[in-house]
């Protein structure tokens, strides 16, 4: 009895979570769209990355006029914390080829909430089923959204450019209450006020970024000690 409602109550948050990466992607692939990236890119680059964050930073970057490869150097950088959510969730992985599988889905949220299980078993499985439900909800959510993009003749009108700023928010607040001080935030914002004069647009986010992500790797070497 309590088994099965403890199955059941992982069922409902799995669900949950890959409901809200839906929503991201949509938003993600109307933005993408936006920035005048064509299906199958869109497509390709979320079932092969599958890091929702890091793809939203490579298209806002696009959508600001930064060259492709300072777009990828700024993905590439906030990506760079999967390497320590991968050696977190090694203890419950096992060898062999699945692992390879295995780290195509750890991320954010898959390394979260097989970490919060009671036992390596569950933490298994939970990271497992997931991670498959987010390489599912990630991809239909970008192809949702390039089809609402061109099908609505005005997308802005539905808000959609704000999510990506406020995703960046939200990992901005993230880092800050992991440091427990504002100072790397601050130097971030002051390090892009001072470069947007004299670099091109879309390159100042990315500026800002490289000097989050120490404090972003740092925080999560910190959780993984714990």
């Amino acid at each position: 009895m309590i088994a099965h409602a403890a199955r059941s109550r992982r069922a409902g948050e799995i669900a949950s979570i890959a409901g809200s990466v839906l929503l991201v992607g949509v938003s993600y692939g109307a933005l993408a769209d936006g920035a005048h990236l064509p299906l199958w890119f869109v497509l390709l680059l979320a079932c092969t990355v599958l890091g929702a964050s890091s793809e939203l930073v490579f298209v806002g970057a696009i959508a600001g006029g930064a060259s492709p490869v300072l777009a990828v150097v700024g993905a590439l950088l906030l990506n760079l914390r999967n390497g320590l959510y991968g050696v977190s969730v090694a203890r419950f992985l096992p060898r062999g080829a699945t692992r390879l599988l295995d780290a195509h889905l750890v991320n954010d949220e898959t390394a979260a909430y097989g970490l919060a299980q009671p036992d390596a078993g569950t933490g298994r499985r939970a990271f497992r089923v997931l991670g498959v439900a987010i390489a599912v909800a990630w991809p239909a959510g970008a192809a949702l959204g390039v089809l609402l993009g061109r099908s609505v003749p005005d997308p802005s009108s539905l808000g959609l450019d704000a999510v990506f700023p406020a995703i960046l928010l939200a990992m901005l607040i993230g880092v800050v209450r992991d440091l427990r001080t504002g100072g790397l935030a601050l130097g971030g914002a002051a390090a892009a006020v001072a470069v947007t004069p004299v670099v091109a647009t879309g390159i100042a986010p990315l500026v800002a970024l490289s000097v989050l992500v120490p404090g972003m790797l740092r925080g999560a070497w910190r959780r993984r000690r714990r």
